[in-house]
């Protein structure tokens, strides 16, 4: 196995158990929740449960960039110690994550010019960017050298494709994800909403469902039509804000007629959940085509 240190944000969404046999290391998003932040990454502080019910019970939330000395730190603290390092970020069309890390990295550069440190704007969040960094892992353990990964990471990255369904868009508004006018138009009483993070890794909403058990059914039935009709599915994630049974009702509708390895049920954390609320369903998949491909063939006249 290839000898390097994987570093992801904490936007990811991947089983605690996952994380740490595959020695996965972190760097904490800050998060808000009723005025107090909370820097101490997921799984600290306050359970992800707990962060849905204060949220349910009309709590305030948001998040914060991580400062790019805090990149400083964790990237010199690898240079000084000669060690190499794959960084899986939040996608860009959504935060300055990864750009504040690319200028810590420059930084660093100056008094470590040799330094080996590979950063992946992953284009995706939650379980997307923990597909990302599961595939890091992967690959890592596959013997990949960690330049290699991150080229492999850069071009597959945009093939993992995302589809996803909120209760209430007003929190994706709130945290300035979407337009007022995308958000008013998506929460028509009744109409759940259907978004995925867009070929330049930003959020769009893309259809709309009658119901919330249409709004399930269609996005497998999306997930579908990327794939072809012999296709075997290695991993799945399937992140939810505090709503298993539904996320178990997803992972149902895809083992319906698709072949797949493995699905990870994930709780999504507060980093993302900040932004999407209670109520949140989205899968991630290694699809057949990449995201233009998806977007021409399906929405290309919406």
């Amino acid at each position: 196995m290839s000898s390097y240190t994987i570093l992801a944000d904490t936007s990811y969404d991947l089983p605690q158990e996952f994380v740490e046999k595959h020695n996965l290391k972190t760097i904490a998003i800050p998060f808000h929740l009723n005025g107090v932040t909370h820097e101490g990454g997921r799984w600290q502080e306050i359970s992800d449960v707990d962060f849905y019910k204060a949220l349910a019970d009309g709590g305030t939330s948001g998040t914060t960039l991580i400062n790019p000395e805090a990149f400083v730190q964790a990237f010199t603290e690898s240079a000084k110690n000669n060690e190499e390092l794959l960084v899986v970020l939040l996608s860009g069309g959504l935060s300055g994550t990864a750009q504040n890390a690319a200028i810590a990295l420059q930084e660093v550069k100056e008094t470590y010019p040799d330094c080996k440190i590979h950063i992946v704007d992953s284009f995706n969040a939650a379980g997307g960017s923990g597909l990302v960094a599961l595939l890091a892992c992967k690959n890592r353990e596959a013997g990949m050298s960690a330049e290699e990964n991150a080229k492999w990471l850069d071009e597959k990255k945009h093939s993992c494709l995302s589809l996803f369904t909120v209760d209430d868009l007003m929190y994706l508004h709130r945290g300035g994800r979407l337009s007022k006018l995308q958000a008013v138009a998506g929460s028509i009483i009744g109409i759940k909403p259907l978004l995925n993070v867009h070929p330049d890794g930003t959020l769009k909403l893309k259809d709309k469902a009658r119901g919330r058990k249409a709004a399930l059914e269609t996005l497998v039935s999306q997930m579908k039509r990327t794939l072809k009709p012999d296709t075997k599915l290695d991993t799945v994630v399937i992140s939810h804000s505090n709503c298993l049974e539904d996320a178990e009702k997803v992972a149902e509708l895809i083992r319906a007629g698709t072949e797949v390895n493995e699905i990870y049920l994930v709780m999504m954390g507060p980093v993302i959940g900040a932004h999407v609320g209670p109520g949140c369903i989205a899968m991630f998949f290694e699809s057949d085509m990449d995201r233009e491909e998806y977007e021409a063939k399906f929405y290309s006249k919406k």
